[in-house]
């Protein structure tokens, strides 16, 4: 909208449009998102109720866990019911605040995803390394404060995007080719240059994406290094086999998000944009979906924890993998 002294003003809203090209099938496409949305619900609250309940999960890599159930749970709330709104009664239109604050939220949930997923590894890298001292290092205090300063890192470096979107000039169209509003899906429709958006965007994902995966990096080669050099092949394989499902979820969670970072700064044109949408609403839906069941079938103490729950078993006592 131009204004006689040439000042643009920001629209007062943007129009979700979906999944183009795909628009006929966009009921069919909403089971699976909403089948795996329910599922994530039940999983992470009820992994959640029960570390809270048992209080033989109450442990570092137990608490880190609710904290990464938590998170999921938030993540894929933020986005998933407003898609389905658009999948169902075709609601498509977005208030632009309202799609600030999406925005917002989106990327800073996914960043604190990303840094309690680092947290995780230290904690396997302790245990594995400093099993004697694991419980002295790891401490409830010492817990909260790393979990806090995550969520901090993660929000406040988020804080800048609205108002750098805010900033730009939007006289094209309001329609954003996706099921929610994403950074760059929305800076993409200025008229204006992008160049500080897109710089510091890369700013973001080296602060928080390159530096937890240089953590987890680090972490897995100290464990490596300290599995190989244990005496028996047992001892070996039951050390390794408690970063299994750490593993499992670094895989489920950073692997669509790779692909959703670079191909919409590298591979725009390349990608079918049906593709980049479905990869980018698979990557805030699967690690909530699959988390709760990676972590139910390969940690011991959780099996064991909701047998007791459902059965009412009293004495159940295991070892943790």
């Amino acid at each position: 909208m131009l204004f006689s002294n040439n000042s643009y003003v920001a629209p007062k809203s943007f129009i979700l449009n979906g999944i183009p090209g795909l628009e006929r099938v966009h009921v069919w496409i909403s089971i699976p998102f909403c089948a795996m949305y329910i599922i994530s619900l039940l999983g992470n609250l009820g992994l959640v109720y029960l570390i809270h309940h048992e209080e033989s999960l109450h442990r570092p890599m137990y608490f880190f866990l609710a904290m990464l159930s938590l998170i999921d749970l938030f993540t894929c709330t933020t986005t998933l019911p407003n898609t389905l709104c658009i999948f169902w009664f075709n609601l498509k239109k977005i208030n632009f605040n309202a799609c600030l604050v999406q925005m917002f939220f989106v990327h800073g949930f996914t960043g604190v995803e990303s840094g309690v997923l680092m947290l995780m590894a230290l904690d396997r890298y302790v245990a594995i390394c400093y099993p004697l001292r694991y419980a002295t290092i790891l401490t409830n205090p010492v817990i909260a404060k790393a979990g806090l300063a995550t969520f901090l890192r993660g929000m406040l470096l988020m804080i800048p995007f609205p108002f750098l979107v805010k900033r730009l000039p939007f006289c094209q169209s309001n329609v954003i080719s996706h099921t929610y509003c994403d950074h760059m899906s929305v800076v993409k429709l200025s008229c204006a240059s992008i160049k500080v958006n897109v710089i510091y965007g890369l700013m973001v994902a080296l602060l928080i994406g390159v530096f937890d995966i240089c953590c987890i990096s680090v972490s897995y080669t100290m464990i490596l290094r300290a599995v190989v050099s244990l005496s028996s092949a047992e001892a070996r394989q039951k050390a390794f086999s408690t970063c299994t499902a750490h593993i499992s979820a670094i895989i489920i969670t950073y692997g669509p998000a790779f692909f959703t970072f670079f191909t919409h700064r590298f591979g725009g044109h390349t990608i079918p944009p049906s593709l980049h949408i479905i990869v980018a609403n698979i990557y805030l839906l699967l690690p909530p979906t699959l988390n709760p069941i990676v972590y139910g079938v390969k940690t011991k103490q959780i099996r064991y924890s909701v047998i007791k729950f459902f059965q009412g078993e009293k004495d159940i006592s295991i070892q943790d993998n």
